[in-house]
């Protein structure tokens, strides 16, 4: 891809992002002159991007929406839901433009029909008074137009092949009827008929045959390009295509990168003087004091340099935070449940690849509290709550952690409920959940399967979300927490690392081969007679101050020759890892380190119960493990 079309789909993102938060401002607030001349001003610049990179079917769309504004603008349309819905719908058609144009750098195929059904929606006389319903539900009767969908139809057909990509095998059939049936439900709705037999026929034949790749592949047709790929590729991983390939970064910070730059060469020339010393056979007493001063000045030019490097690869989470008001506009919209979505400390900034990669987590988070959180409008009046729920999604710092919140004001969640459901569920037998805290209790939310839905509806209740979430979060070394009360609400906190490149690893060996874990997974080290490990079955277990932790030995889990047991002590790492504690037995403890992380990439990218490597001092590659894949 050439710098020229890179330059404009991140031009073209940044004026999409504006243009959202001004439509959204301007639903709340009709009379915003200021955010509507925005809106406008953003419509036409994305116009006349489009126009240089002969995109005429961005200009079509992007024109149509304009007319909209300029009318609005003069005083001769009202703002309504339908006109603004309209806009944003047609924001949505655009990006999934930049996405496809982001793959290969080239105009994606099918976009005149879809921006002809677009200038439809509007119409040769918008006025923008179309209801609610209809900017999200208009027909396309063009077949040919099937490649873009109201964004509504876009969120329900992702969340069937979701439905579909689920490995359990339990009620794999009744899953698979489920997401034929939705399927059906929403092409009907948007007017593409011609789509349900092929739909039917898919379910029936994935169905008997006990497989969803038929279904899933069905409903892949009417999906754009990018949102199949987020929903059937692995969980918590966006496409590459979609990550931000440019950054924009401060020149205050190139110059303190210049600035490092000279101070470093100062410090080779020192070192280069020493050796000069060592030649000329000066007193060794002398060279030692100077290599001692260089190698101090080294190392703080040194972490002085990670920092500003770490830096340079920050996001503000207004990035991701930025999508959310119209996702919670739509979802709110289709659960008939108003609720406004409130931001807070969206400058705080994090390292990109956490930035990017909080979003699936936030999403089930906030589609949670719209489906089971919030309550429906009379329900809030009975409990004398405003009719509008309040989601607050806040941001903050503190020194090298990032804290991101999400608070409802809805019913909270029901303790008794929970004990209940995860009996029926069985995600612990009845003893261990009676003699469990309520914090604990509230904890169970995020295993595995568990779900306090009395039905289930297109947006939750298959108990599958909350462990996404902390199984993602973990995954960038973070914690996820939940709290709340009966009746007034729930708080979501992720505790995040402000980068996922530099981390504390604890080295063991396993195996005559030295492995890295996580400092912020190890919970505390043990050294334990053999005699204290039982067999349970196929596994081994230990007991620790009265509680039984299963036991992993990590030789044997990685393929090396299992750990010796003639030794006095076994060597036990207690680890935390998706919502779980467990030992793992090496063959010696080592030292903790500051590393810098490096993922794998190449074949070896993906590689399961690798987090990523990283050089040790005398030039050896030390693997740092991933503790939530080895439990698994």
């Amino acid at each position: 891809m050439n710098e020229f079309i890179e330059q404009f789909l991140l031009e073209s993102r940044e004026l999409v992002d504006q243009a959202t938060a001004d439509l959204l401002a301007i639903e709340e607030n009709p009379g915003d002159a200021e955010r509507l001349d925005s809106a406008f001003r953003a419509f036409h610049t994305l116009k006349g991007s489009a126009g240089i990179v002969d995109f005429a079917a961005m200009v079509k769309a992007a024109h149509a929406a304009e007319d909209v504004l300029a009318a609005v603008r003069a005083g001769n349309a009202p703002v309504s839901r339908g006109m603004i819905g309209n806009c944003l719908s047609c924001l949505d058609l655009i990006l999934q433009w930049l996405d496809a144009m982001q793959v290969d750098g080239e105009i994606p195929a099918g976009a005149e029909e879809a921006a002809s059904a677009m200038v439809k929606r509007f119409g040769p006389n918008d006025s923008g008074s179309g209801d609610a319903k209809s900017a999200t539900s208009e027909p396309i009767n063009d077949s040919s137009t099937t490649s873009f969908l109201p964004p509504a139809a876009t969120t329900l057909l992702q969340a069937q092949l979701e439905l579909l990509r689920e490995k359990a095998s339990d009620g794999l059939v009744g899953r698979i009827l489920s997401a034929g049936r939705v399927a059906v439900n929403v092409l009907r709705s948007i007017g593409v008929a011609e789509g349900v037999a092929d739909i039917e026929q898919a379910a029936g034949a994935s169905a008997a045959a006990e497989d969803g790749t038929l279904l899933a592949k069905a409903i892949q047709r009417f999906l754009p390009k990018a949102a199949a790929e987020f929903v059937t590729g692995d969980a918590g991983h966006a496409p590459e295509a979609a990550a931000a390939r440019v950054l924009r970064v401060d020149v205050e910070r190139i110059d303190a990168l210049v600035k490092l730059t000279g101070e470093l060469i100062v410090a080779k020339n020192a070192v280069g003087h020493a050796a000069q010393l060592a030649r000329t056979e000066a007193d060794p007493k002398i060279i030692a004091q100077v290599l001692k001063d260089q190698h101090a000045v080294l190392g703080r030019l040194v972490d002085e340099l990670q920092r500003s490097v770490l830096t340079i690869r920050v996001l503000p989470l207004r990035h991701v935070f930025n999508r959310f008001p119209k996702l919670v506009r739509e979802i709110a919209e289709a659960l008939g449940k108003p609720a406004k979505l409130i931001t807070e400390g969206d400058d705080t900034e994090a390292d990109k690849v956490v930035v990017e990669s909080i979003f699936e987590p936030l999403l089930h988070i906030i589609r949670n509290a719209l489906d089971h959180g919030v309550e429906t409008p009379s329900e809030r009046a009975a409990s004398g709550k405003p009719q509008t729920a309040t989601i607050t999604l806040r941001a903050s710092r503190n020194a090298d952690v990032v804290l991101v919140e999400v608070q409802d004001d809805g019913r909270g969640v029901d303790l008794e409920k929970v004990r209940l459901q995860a009996q029926i569920r069985q995600i612990a037998d009845a003893e261990a959940i009676a003699r469990m805290t309520d914090e604990e209790v509230v904890d169970l939310v995020f295993a595995p399967g568990f779900s306090t839905a009395a039905t289930v509806s297109d947006l939750s209740g298959r108990g599958v979300g909350m462990d996404i979430v902390r199984s993602s979060v973990e995954r960038l070394g973070g914690i996820a927490r939940i709290a709340s009360t009966l009746g007034q609400g729930t708080l979501v906190t992720l505790r995040l690392p402000f980068s996922v490149m530099m981390t504390r690893v604890m080295t063991v060996q396993a195996g005559n081969q030295m492995f890295g874990l996580p400092l912020e997974s190890v919970i505390e080290t043990v050294r334990l007679p053999h005699s204290g490990i039982s067999e349970i079955g196929k596994g081994q277990a230990f007991v620790l101050r009265s509680r039984i932790v299963p036991l992993i030995d990590l030789a044997q889990c990685l393929g090396h020759a299992t750990a010796s047991t003639h030794d006095s002590d076994a060597n036990i790492v207690i680890v935390s890892a998706g919502g779980q504690t467990f030992g793992l037995q090496v063959g010696r403890f080592g030292d903790r380190l500051d590393v810098m992380l490096k993922p794998m990439d190449g074949i070896l990218q993906g590689m399961s119960g690798v987090a990523g490597t990283s050089l040790l001092s005398d030039g050896s590659v030390l693997i740092v493990l991933d503790p939530q894949d080895l439990v698994r």
